[in-house]
């Protein structure tokens, strides 16, 4: 199958580089390649260059994938490997998320610089955070903390938190994990009041559509019950018009053929927040996700969007 070097384009933060060898590995394993079949090649993105103000205010989280999807589309790179909560509802005309690997854990890990939790913090802390939706689910349940955007790759707001740039902060524990760096979180939070992003744990391939070469070698990577969560959390999404500007959270969970989706959104204050949940079979994955979006989209009513604005 395989007759010339596959390559596959990553951003070139550590945990990008990470998950883009998990993907080389498994490709190797499933195809019986040598290493050298396959090259990575590391894309500077926007995202990663700016620093310096919250993606809200610079164009969003497709800030992340845009200079990879440029080389993905004229052939440059014949797949891109991402973090799924990183990417758009909305991708470029010719490419499509084809695979998802096997999700790792979706929670928040909480890091604490003297305290082990956010109910320990005194009030007053600042905690860092790049994330709306974890700002929001901060601020509702302490309203008394100090949140400030933290923005920089893993090692960059872990080495900031040790500096006592800010008291805590939270990353995705999926991420830590993938970087051997699991136990550097003091807390984990639970998914029910602390409901991770949309596609949160989860890897997910891009490539180009109608692609027989590339979906015929990246086929065997796709995980069926990550793919049919994502599925539904990526519908939610998309129809509540998701974006950086936008706290939203939503987990879907599969337990035989029974898909049950826990989601919620909030104002980035924290003062409001509506909470939906659905629960159906798994073959109507996506449906699930856009009959929940648009049941909280009519409880939180109108005015709840504007203010988003």
């Amino acid at each position: 199958m395989q007759t010339k070097t596959l390559k596959i384009g990553t951003r070139g933060s550590a945990l990008a580089l990470a998950q883009a060898r998990e993907t080389c590995d498994r490709l190797v394993k499933a195809h019986g390649l040598r290493e050298d079949d396959i090259e990575i090649v590391v894309i500077s993105t926007s995202g990663d260059r700016i620093q310096d103000r919250p993606l809200s205010e610079v164009g969003g989280k497709g800030l992340f994938t845009l200079e990879i999807e440029e080389q993905l589309a004229d052939g440059r790179i014949d797949l891109a490997v991402h973090s799924s909560k990183d990417m758009p509802t909305f991708l470029p005309e010719g490419l499509h998320l084809s695979v998802f690997l096997e999700r790792e854990d979706p929670r928040d890990a909480f890091i604490g610089r003297t305290v082990k939790t956010l109910t320990e913090l005194p009030s007053g802390a600042v905690v860092g955070s790049a994330s709306l939706r974890r700002q929001a689910l901060i601020l509702k349940s302490r309203p008394d903390l100090k949140v400030v955007n933290f923005r920089g790759n893993v090692e960059t707001r872990l080495r900031k938190l040790a500096d006592g740039d800010v008291d805590a902060t939270f990353l995705a524990y999926a991420g830590l994990r993938r970087l051997g760096l699991g136990d550097v979180a003091t807390a984990l939070m639970d998914v029910a009041s602390f409901p991770p992003a949309p596609g949160q744990g989860a890897i997910t391939l891009e490539t180009r559509i109608g692609d027989a070469r590339i979906d015929a070698l990246v086929a065997p990577l796709n995980h069926f019950a990550t793919s049919t969560a994502l599925a539904c959390e990526r519908a939610f999404l998309g129809t509540l018009d998701g974006s950086c500007r936008t706290p939203i959270a939503g987990l879907a969970t599969i337990s035989g053929n029974t898909l049950t989706f826990h989601g919620m959104i909030l104002l980035p204050d924290g003062t409001e927040a509506h909470e939906v949940t659905g629960e159906g079979d798994v073959a109507d994955a996506a449906a699930i996700g856009r009959d929940a979006a648009a049941r909280v989209r009519a409880k939180a009513g109108a005015h709840f969007f504007t203010d988003w604005l």
